[in-house]
C-alpha cells in the first residue's frame, strides 16, 4: 500500500493521541501508519543506529488485525493500530533482551514485562527495541554488540543515556512514541540532548517486572523511575496512566507555587540560563512563583553515587562478564590497548568506579535513615509545589564527553549530576519539555519535579510550557 508524501509526514508528525484517534475514525488505515513509520527507520536508522532489533513483519499483521477490528466495530484500546518503539532493555516475548552483552546476544524472551503488557492490553503495536549503554550503566548510548547511536539533530554528538536509542527513534519520528527507564537520568539525559518529552516516574509508581538488568537493592530500587519519550505531554499523559499501578490523580493547579531553580555555583550554559530566566519571567503572570533551591540539593549528587555504588556493584559485574571472571580493570585496560575486550569500555571504568566509591555498611544505614527523613519533609514541602530544574550545563556534547564529566576518578560527578540526581535519590516523577536551542542549533530542556501523587499538575504544567515555548520539532 502507497502512502502519499503529504500523508506521510501527516503521520510522522501527529503523535500518538492524535493517531489513535485518527484509525479509529478511520481517517487513516493502521496498516498505512505502520508501514509509514517502518519507511522512516528504513531511512533513518543506517545512519543514527537507534533501533536494535525489529519485528516489521509480526508489527504489520497485527496493524490488519486492528484495522479488522475497527471495520467490525470492534475496536477497543486507547491505543488500538498505533506504533511505539520499547528500550532493548524491556522484555518483549519472541524478543532479545542483551542489555548490549555480546554473551547475551541470542537471549529470547518467552514473556512480555509488565508494562509491555498494559500497552499491547490497549492496541500498542511494537515495532522494535532500541539500543542502550551496557546493562544501562551510563549516561552516553554504546555497547560492543550493538554500537554507538547518534545524535539525529547532528551526528558527531551524544544521545545521552540509557534511554538513548528511544529518545533517537522518537526524535526522528520512528514510532509514535516510547518507552524508557531512568536511575540516573536515562530518560531526561536522551530527552534533552535530542529534542523529545521525557518523563521519569515516582518511585514505585510503575512496575518494573520484566526489566533488565534487575535493581535488587531497595535504595536503587526506589532512584529507578519507568516512563515514555514522547512528542507531546498530552502522550506523556496518556502512556503513564496506562503504565502506572494508579492513574493521576487529577490536580488543580491555580494555587501551586512554581519553583524555578536560581543561579547555582554549579556550571550551566548562558543559553540555559537565559531560558531559566524567561520561563520565571513569563511564568510569573500565571503562577505564584519563587527562586531558591529546594531541601538537599547539595547532597543529591554525592547520594546518588553512593547509591549506585551499594555493594560495589557485584550483581552488575556478575550481569556483565556472564560466566567467565569479574576483572573490570583488566577488561578495561584491554580495551585501552587493543579494542578487543567484550565489554565496552563504559562500563568496565563504571564498575571500577563502583567499587571505588563503594559505601560502608554504617553508611548505607545512615542513607536509609536520611530518605526515611527527607521524604516525609518533601511531601510536605512538595505538596503545592513544582520545582523547575535545568537538565544538564549544556546542549548534547560530542561524544564521550559526558562520560568523562560523570565517570571522573575526580569525582567531577558532583559538579554535572545535581540536577538529574534529585529526582532519582528521592523517588520523585520529573517531566522533560524542549524549551528552546543553544547557538549551535541542538535542543535544550527543563525538567519539572514534585512530589508523588502531583503527577497531573507537571502534565497540566507541562502543557503551559509546551504552549509558551518549542515544544518537540522533529529532527
Amino acid at each position: 500500500m502507497l502512502v502519499s508524501e503529504q500523508k506521510r509526514l501527516n503521520v510522522l508528525d501527529r503523535d500518538a493521541t492524535d493517531l489513535a484517534e485518527m484509525i479509529a475514525n478511520k481517517e487513516i488505515s493502521s496498516r498505512e501508519v505502520t508501514e509509514t513509520f517502518i519507511g522512516q527507520i528504513r531511512k533513518m536508522n543506517p545512519t543514527i543506529n537507534f533501533l536494535v532489533e525489529d519485528r516489521f513483519a509480526l508489527a504489520l499483521e497485527e496493524a490488519d488485525y486492528a484495522d479488522q477490528r475497527i471495520a467490525e466495530n470492534k475496536a477497543k484500546g486507547k491505543l488500538l493500530g498505533v506504533p511505539i518503539s520499547m528500550k532493548e532493555s524491556f522484555h518483549v516475548s519472541g524478543m532479545q533482551t542483551t542489555g548490549g552483552l555480546l554473551h547475551r546476544k541470542g537471549y529470547l524472551q518467552e514473556g512480555d514485562a509488565e508494562v509491555v503488557q498494559k500497552l499491547k492490553a490497549e492496541g500498542a503495536i511494537i515495532l522494535g527495541k532500541t539500543n542502550t549503554p551496557e546493562l544501562c550503566f551510563c549516561q552516553e548510548t554504546d555497547n560492543k554488540l550493538y554500537g554507538r547511536t547518534n545524535n539525529p539533530r547532528d551526528l558527531t554528538k551524544t544521545v545521552g543515556g540509557s534511554s538513548g536509542g528511544e529518545a533517537a527513534m522518537i526524535a526522528v519520528s520512528g514510532a509514535a512514541v516510547g518507552l524508557g527507564s531512568d536511575i540516573g537520568g536515562s530518560i531526561r539525559f536522551p530527552s534533552h540532548f535530542t529534542g523529545v518529552i521525557g518523563f521519569k516516574s515516582g518511585r514505585g509508581q510503575v512496575s518494573a517486572s520484566g526489566s533488565f538488568p534487575v535493581e535488587d537493592h531497595e535504595l536503587q530500587k526506589r532512584m529507578l523511575g519507568i516512563g515514555p519519550l514522547t512528542k507531546s505531554v498530552k502522550d506523556a499523559r496518556l502512556i503513564y496512566n496506562i503504565v502506572a499501578k494508579e492513574q493521576a490523580q487529577e490536580k488543580e493547579i491555580t494555587g501551586f507555587t512554581v519553583n524555578i531553580l536560581p543561579e547555582t555555583d554549579y556550571p550551566l550554559s548562558s543559553a540555559t540560563a537565559a531560558l531559566m530566566d524567561s520561563i520565571y519571567s513569563s511564568s510569573n503572570e500565571d503562577f505564584k512563583t519563587e527562586r531558591k533551591a529546594p531541601p538537599y540539593f547539595e547532597e543529591s549528587a554525592l547520594l546518588w553515587q553512593e547509591i549506585m555504588s551499594i555493594d560495589g556493584a557485584v550483581g552488575a559485574g556478575k550481569e556483565a562478564f556472564g560466566e567467565k571472571p569479574v576483572r573490570p580493570l583488566r577488561a578495561y585496560l584491554k580495551e585501552l590497548f587493543n579494542g578487543k575486550s567484550e565489554i565496552h569500555r563504559y562500563l568496565s571504568w563504571a564498575l571500577i568506579g563502583a567499587s571505588l566509591f563503594k559505601p560502608s555498611d554504617k553508611r548505607v544505614r545512615e542513607i536509609h535513615e536520611l530518605v526515611e527523613r527527607v521524604d516525609e519533609e518533601l511531601d510536605k514541602d512538595l505538596n503545592e509545589r513544582i520545582l523547575i530544574f535545568p537538565v544538564y550545563h549544556t546542549a548534547a556534547p560530542h561524544h564521550g564527553v559526558v562520560y568523562k564529566e560523570i565517570f571522573s576518578i575526580k569525582k567531577t560527578f558532583k559538579t554535572y549530576m545535581p540536577f538529574v540526581a534529585y529526582a532519582n535519590v528521592w523517588g520523585l516523577p520529573s517531566l522533560t519539555i524542549p524549551v528552546g536551542m543553544d547557538e549551535t542549533g541542538m535542543p535544550i530542556s527543563i525538567q519539572l519535579i514534585s512530589k508523588n501523587g502531583n503527577e497531573d499538575a507537571l502534565f497540566k504544567l507541562g502543557c503551559w510550557i509546551e504552549k509558551n515555548y518549542q515544544g518537540y520539532v522533529r529532527a
